[in-house]
C-alpha cells in the first residue's frame, strides 16, 4: 500500500511539473506572438517545446527531484527544485547561444522560465503542506539491525527513531548479553547469529555499535558480511565527553566544538539581517501603515488603556529590550509576572481573537527593523522567566546566542503558549537549539510559510 501511494504521488508530481512547464512555455510563446492566441502552435515551436521538455526531464532526473518525495525534508526539496531550475535555465541559454536552430527568443525564454519558477515553487510548497500530516506513514523504510545493545547502540537507535527522514527502521538488536540493556530494545539473539537472521528476514543493512575492545570480532563480521553480500556499517565508539560535539580541522589538529552555528558565519548573518530589514519594512509599509490605525481604534473601543503593550524581554546575549505588542489584556499589575493562561480573565474580547490569530505580535516588526528581533528566532521571554528557567534547565541560556524572533522552529512545531512545567519548556529549548545548529535561509522561509499556514487554520495552544 505504501509503495502504491508513493508511486501515485511521484506520478502526480511529474504530471503537474510537466503541465506547469508546458503552460509556462505557452505563456512565453504568447508573449512573443500575442496575436496567436487561440491558434495552433507552429511546427517549429512544437519541436522547441519537445526539446525543452526533454531538457527539464534531464535536469529533474540528474538532481533526483522525483526520488524519495516523502523521505526528503521540505528544505532539501526546495533546494533540489532550485538546482534543477538553475540547470534548466543554463542549458536553455547555452542552446540559445549555440549555432543550433532555436525559435524561441531570449525574452520568451526568460518570461517562460520566470513563470515556471514561480508556479513550480508554489506547487512544491503546496505539496509539502498537503503531505505533512501523512508523510511518515508513507515513507518506505530500510530495515536495519544493530549489533550491540549498549549505550552506543541505544544512541544510534534513538537518533534514527527521531530522524525519520533518513528512512531507516530499526528491527532490533543482537548482543551477547541477551538481557536488554536499552529500555524498549528487542534483542533477537547473540552476535554470531546476526548474519543468518539478516539473510533470512531480508534486512537491508547491519550497523555495528560494538565497543573497540571487540576489534577481532568486528573484523570477522566485516569479512563474513562481504562474503554474504550484506551491507555492514560501523559506528565508532565515542567517549561521553565527546558526545554531540562537532569536529573541525585546524590544519591537522581536530578541534571539538559543542555545536555548529551557521550564523557565526558573517555572510549568513548579513543574509539574515537583509531579509529581516526587507521583510519587516515591506510589512510595515504595505500592511501595518493602514492596519495599525484600524486596530488602535478597535482596541480603544473594546477596553481602556494604551494601544501597545511594552515589556522588557531577554534579547541576544541576554541583553534586555522592550518588546512591542498590541495590548490584548485589561491593564493589570501581573503582566510582567504571570503568563497568559487558557481562559485567562485578564484577556479582552478583542485580545482573545488577536492572540488566537497572532495579530498581537505584529508590532514586533518594528523591533525587527530596529535590530532587537529577527523575523525568525527563539521567542523572547520576560526577564523573570529567563531567570527562573535558567536555573531549572541546563541549556536554557544557549538559545540567547541568537536574536529572538517573532516566530520560530519551536512555535511551528506546537511548542507555544503557556509553559506549565519544566518538561514543556525543555522541548521548546531543544527546538530552539536545533534551529541554532541547523539555520539556513530556506529554513527561515519554511518557518514563515508554516507560521502563516498555522495562523490561517488556527492553533490549539494560541490563547
Amino acid at each position: 500500500m505504501i509503495y502504491k501511494y508513493s508511486k501515485l504521488s511521484k506520478g502526480l508530481n511529474i504530471f503537474i511539473d510537466f503541465f506547469l512547464l508546458n503552460l509556462t512555455l505557452y505563456i512565453g510563446y504568447l508573449f512573443e506572438y500575442p496575436d496567436h492566441l487561440g491558434q495552433n502552435i507552429t511546427e517549429d515551436h512544437k519541436l522547441d517545446f519537445l526539446l525543452l521538455n526533454l531538457i527539464w526531464f534531464y535536469c529533474a532526473s540528474i538532481n533526483k527531484l522525483y526520488e524519495d518525495i516523502f523521505q526528503r525534508d521540505a528544505i532539501p526539496t526546495i533546494k533540489v527544485t532550485l538546482r534543477a531550475l538553475g540547470l534548466y535555465l543554463m542549458i536553455c541559454l547555452l542552446l540559445k547561444l549555440s549555432l543550433l536552430h532555436f525559435d524561441l527568443t531570449n525574452d520568451s525564454i526568460l518570461v517562460s522560465f520566470t513563470a515556471f519558477l514561480i508556479f513550480l515553487l508554489l506547487w512544491k510548497t503546496l505539496f509539502l503542506l498537503i503531505r505533512r500530516p501523512t508523510r511518515w506513514s508513507l515513507v518506505k523504510y530500510k530495515k536495519i539491525v544493530i549489533l550491540g545493545a549498549g549505550s552506543l547502540g541505544a544512541d544510534l537507535y534513538n537518533y534514527l527513531k527521531n530522524n525519520k527522514q533518513l528512512g531507516y527502521k530499526v528491527v532490533g538488536f543482537f548482543d551477547d548479553n541477551v538481557i536488554a540493556r536499552h529500555p524498549g530494545s528487542k534483542i533477537f539473539g547473540k552476535i554470531d547469529e546476526c548474519l543468518d537472521f539478516v539473510e533470512e528476514h531480508k534486512i537491508d543493512e547491519v550497523y555495528c555499535a560494538l565497543p573497540d575492545v571487540e576489534e577481532k570480532k568486528i573484523k570477522k563480521l566485516i569479512h563474513d558480511a562481504d562474503k554474504r553480500l550484506i551491507r555492514f556499517k560501523l559506528v565508532p565508539e565515542v567517549r561521553d565527553y565527546r558526545k554531540n560535539f562537532n569536529v573541525e580541522l585546524y590544519g591537522h589538529l581536530p578541534i571539538l566544538t559543542p555545536r555548529r552555528e551557521p550564523l557565526q558565519d558573517k555572510a549568513n548573518e548579513v543574509i539574515k539581517r537583509v531579509f529581516d530589514i526587507v521583510f519587516s519594512f515591506t510589512v510595515i509599509v504595505f500592511f501595518l501603515s493602514w492596519f495599525m490605525p484600524l486596530m488602535a481604534l478597535i482596541i480603544k473601543l473594546d477596553s481602556k488603556g494604551p494601544v501597545f503593550f511594552r515589556q522588557l524581554r531577554s534579547g541576544k546575549d541576554n541583553r534586555p529590550f522592550y518588546c512591542l505588542k498590541f495590548r490584548s489584556m485589561y491593564v493589570n499589575g501581573d503582566a510582567d509576572k504571570e503568563q497568559a493562561r487558557k481562559g485567562d480573565a485578564r484577556i479582552t474580547r478583542v485580545g482573545a481573537f488577536m492572540r488566537k490569530t497572532s495579530i498581537d505580535e505584529l508590532p514586533q516588526f518594528f523591533n525587527v527593523l530596529m535590530g532587537d528581533m529577527s523575523v525568525v528566532g527563539p521567542r523572547p521571554h520576560m526577564l523573570k522567566h529567563t531567570k527562573d528557567y535558567s536555573n531549572l534547565i541546563d541549556k536554557f541560556m544557549v538559545r540567547h546566542f541568537l536574536t529572538p524572533g517573532i516566530t520560530g522552529w519551536a512555535q511551528v512545531n506546537g511548542f507555544r503558549g503557556e509553559t506549565t512545567n519544566p518538561e514543556s519548556m525543555e522541548k521548546r529549548v531543544e527546538a530552539d537549539i536545533w534551529y541554532l545548529e541547523n539555520w539556513s535561509f530556506l529554513l527561515d522561509l519554511k518557518i514563515v510559510v508554516l507560521t502563516t499556514w498555522n495562523a490561517i487554520k488556527g492553533e490549539e495552544n494560541a490563547f
